[in-house]
């Protein structure tokens, strides 16, 4: 009685940070255990979860961290997100832990290479934002245009190969980190005030400007533009008809010929450089790479517009070949994910959570007020790895969580017409 009341009173995270085969052989020997799951007769320590993903999400201390806690081992791959896809499709038996764009979903999921999450094994699903269930971030929200991630989010069962259009039991993959993106800006270099996606192509920033070059991002970053301009009116930006696409194109193609952009970017670092360099003053942006540049001691502003923002949102899904033990590792993994150490790490570097409540208890009451609140902050803000970001007294660009991701306009995405985009994108690239 006494053996079985001190080993019952061992909690799931006890036994699997000890990783103990002897607790666990004593317990089952004994009989004190009854009716555990597999993943408690096993010893978890042996189980490696290959993971890949962009550099955004699969950062090492992510992996060290789960091996501190769980004792798993994450052997993380960092691709771009184009090649995201290309490795679901063809090299399904390469990984078991996919971390993609909610949009990439799209493109991977009728492949059947993924398997949907049973929402029953989730401890954390009731913490997740509304955006990720059904599309609101409040109940009265308007759905954003694009492929908002709740179109993709739901499936009707274990084998299904499509998308369920309301809440089922399975997920897809579950979220993990978003953010609502703008232009950046150099305000030194410019010298007025910033308010509109329009500024991109004004002639004023003739060889100054400059958009990113991964077509599904850049196509709807050049559709804010164009719809801000009047020269195009979207019925869905996140699924253009072949005429608007070649509209779109046309008025980037002839801005391009006329000597409008001076270059475009493709990775973090390039966004980085040319802004920091001064080529560039007006471009498409990442929240971290504006963080970067003011670090080096240059101002630089994720510049809000009154037309709103373009978002993205990523997570974590399931490859088709997990079973048996590793399954079990790996849905201990994800509900580890969002428990909040890694939502406050994210957030830490100006991404959201998807399960902010549980990130909140991991961050102090300054980063928490800077970083969600939009509250001035009361000392120095810091990054996750001690470098400062922000001086004491300074705000987040474009306010609070609900000012940011309230004005989402549309979400990045796969078109109906993907290929035919992708072939004009390229075009005014070569132009």
């Amino acid at each position: 009685m006494k053996n079985s009341t001190t080993l019952t009173s061992l909690s799931r995270r006890d036994l699997l940070k000890r990783g103990s085969a002897v607790a666990l052989g004593a317990a089952v020997g004994s009989q004190a255990i009854t009716g555990f799951p597999t993943i408690w007769a096993q010893n978890i320590k042996n189980v490696t979860l290959r993971q890949f993903g962009t550099g955004v999400s699969n950062i090492n201390e992510i992996a060290k961290k789960a091996k501190e806690d769980l004792g798993i081992t994450l052997e993380m791959t960092a691709l771009n997100t184009d090649a995201t896809a290309q490795r679901v499709v063809t090299q399904p038996k390469s990984f078991d832990i996919a971390d993609i764009e909610y949009f990439t979903l799209k493109k991977v999921w009728p492949s059947g290479n993924m398997q949907p999450m049973d929402i029953s094994k989730l401890k954390y699903f009731d913490k997740i934002v509304g955006i990720f269930k059904d599309g609101r971030l409040t109940p009265s929200s308007k759905i954003a245009q694009g492929t908002a991630p709740h179109t993709v989010s739901f499936t009707d069962g274990p084998n299904s190969k499509s998308f369920s259009k309301s809440m089922t039991n399975w997920y897809t993959m579950v979220p993990t980190i978003y953010n609502a993106d703008t232009l950046g800006i150099r305000p030194d270099l410019i010298g007025r005030p910033i308010n509109s996606w329009t500024e991109l192509l004004n002639p004023e920033f003739k060889g100054k400007a400059s958009i990113l070059n991964i077509a599904s991002i850049g196509i709807m970053d050049a559709a804010m533009v164009c719809e801000a301009m009047g020269e195009v009116q979207y019925g869905d930006k996140g699924n253009m008809t072949k005429e608007e696409i070649d509209k779109t194109m046309a008025i980037f193609t002839e801005a391009k010929k006329a000597g409008q952009f001076r270059a475009f970017w493709q990775t973090f670092d390039e966004s980085v450089n040319l802004m920091a360099s001064g080529e560039v003053v007006i471009q498409s942006m990442w929240s971290p790479a504006i963080t970067k540049v003011r670090s080096m001691g240059l101002p630089c502003i994720y510049q809000p517009l009154k037309e709103g923002y373009r978002s993205w949102g990523g997570g974590l899904g399931l490859s088709r070949n997990l079973s048996g033990l590793e399954l079990d590792a790996a849905y201990e993994y994800i509900n580890w994910y969002l428990s909040g150490w890694v939502g406050g790490l994210l957030m830490r570097q100006g991404y959201y959570s998807a399960a902010p409540e549980t990130s909140k208890l991991h961050m102090s009451a300054d980063e928490w007020g800077f970083w969600f609140e939009g509250k001035a902050a009361q000392n120095d803000i810091m990054d996750p790895f001690g470098n400062k970001l922000e001086p004491k007294g300074a705000k987040r660009d474009g306010g609070s969580f609900e000012e940011r991701m309230g004005r989402v306009e549309c979400w990045n995405s796969v078109m109906d017409e993907n290929r035919h985009m992708v072939r004009k994108w390229n075009e005014f690239i070569a132009a």
